[in-house]
């Protein structure tokens, strides 16, 4: 691969951003719409009330009839939910009602059953007043046309229920990305299988595929690629459906790191492969067919945090998001402890958040910050954004932060 200069963080997410597109949509229904994404406006189909309703148990009356207490009014009918009184309500004349009931037409106000003494035939309100307020008027929730979400808009359980209410079945969203992970390295195993004397436990595809379904995504592991060209071949063409390649390990330049060249070799056009970031220089990017292909570090670190920084806003923006923002540095937070000067490389150093008293959020960097160590990196949950060449810093500093998690 050529020797290219280091790209920033921020220009090569863009880079990587500028070239992702909405996948193609489809319709799921509400039980499986949680946590997809919209890919048109959602609109309200229907009024919600459909009618004015009782939000009471009581008698539908005109207020006028009950200004002045005692008064007895002629039950003329009953309303109860999805059971209304067809006829309409005269002087004089009340209606024994049921909460969700419609209110009956000539009626404005509800007069609670506590406050009446009441036969078959005649109701005597002796208390209270007749309250409008206990009407839920048509359309006091929302009216058909009216629009909620826009495109992008990720659902939650909230959203799936008002769809409902709003009269969808079923709703349009972009298809997940499949998203095919490999690992590569004759020093791998899995997890489980015994290990040889100079190999190590293949642990960082499950911590990527994770985060791939987390941020919305559909993953595949397609186990361990071995340092030879045509195994590595062969794994990459079982990831023909995958709408992004992701390799974890051998994109850097050494003579085992064979992922560059296998894929250059297979048509990929290269987009960059290295990077100014701390941990996670040797990243590369590219595009294969139509496939969105990243490499990544080996060091399980390197790899998770590339994969947060990278991976999860490509996935975002393949599905369409909105706002996705600056993935390289998010909220702000004050230093717990004294940090000597950041060298030439943006630096995402783990660390552990704690919201003081005050609402105050600060941050304490772990105990090593060596990316090959993941015990640090599962007692963080944050990471402290550290521009290039940044100078010491104080407790109580304000620094960017990007939580892990999202």
């Amino acid at each position: 691969m050529p020797n290219a200069p280091l790209l920033s963080v921020a220009d090569a997410l863009a880079r990587i951003l500028a070239d992702a597109h909405p996948m193609e949509t489809e319709a799921v229904g509400l039980l499986d719409a949680d946590s997809r994404v919209l890919a048109g406006p959602l609109t309200a189909r229907r009024t919600q009330p459909p009618f004015d309703v009782s939000a009471m148990d009581g008698f539908a009356v005109r207020a006028a009839d009950a200004a002045s207490l005692p008064a007895e009014l002629r039950i003329i009918g009953e309303a109860a939910a999805g059971h209304g009184f067809r006829g309409a309500v005269g002087p004089g004349e009340a209606v024994r009602i049921f909460t969700g009931a419609p209110v009956p037409e000539g009626a404005d106000a509800i007069v609670i059953q506590e406050n009446t003494a009441f036969d078959a035939s005649t109701v005597r309100i002796v208390d209270g007043t007749p309250e409008t307020g206990h009407v839920r008027p048509t359309g006091s929730d929302f009216r058909e046309g009216q629009t909620f979400f826009a495109a992008g808009h990720l659902l939650n359980s909230r959203d799936i229920t008002l769809a409902a209410a709003l009269g969808h079945a079923s709703l349009e969203v972009h298809r997940r990305p499949r998203v095919a992970i490999v690992a590569t390295g004759d020093e791998l195993v899995l997890p489980g299988e015994p290990t040889g004397p100079d190999q190590i436990v293949c642990s960082n595809p499950y911590g990527v595929a994770a985060m791939v379904r987390r941020a919305g995504g559909d993953p595949l592991f397609l186990g361990i690629a071995r340092d030879d060209r045509a195994h590595l071949a062969e794994t990459v063409a079982r990831g023909r459906d995958a709408d992004v390649l992701v390799f974890i390990g051998g994109a850097s330049v050494g003579d085992h790191d064979l992922v560059g060249p296998v894929l250059q070799d297979l048509g990929m056009a290269l987009d960059f492969w290295r990077i100014g970031m701390r941990p996670g220089k040797p990243l590369m990017y590219g595009r294969l067919a139509h496939h969105h292909v990243l490499g990544l570090p080996g060091n399980p670190v390197s790899s998770m945090i590339t994969s947060r920084i990278f991976l999860v806003p490509l996935l975002q923006a393949l599905l369409g998001r909105k706002g996705i923002g600056d993935a390289t540095a998010g909220r702000r937070a004050h230093l717990a402890i004294d940090l000597g000067p950041n060298g030439p490389r943006q630096h995402y150093m783990r660390a552990v958040s704690r919201t003081e008293p005050d609402g105050t959020l600060t941050v304490t960097p772990v105990r090593s910050q060596d990316s090959s160590l993941l015990s640090p990196l599962a007692e963080a949950d944050m990471l402290v954004v550290r521009p290039a060449n940044d100078p010491p810093r104080k407790a109580g500093d304000n620094v960017s932060v990007l939580p892990l998690d999202f």
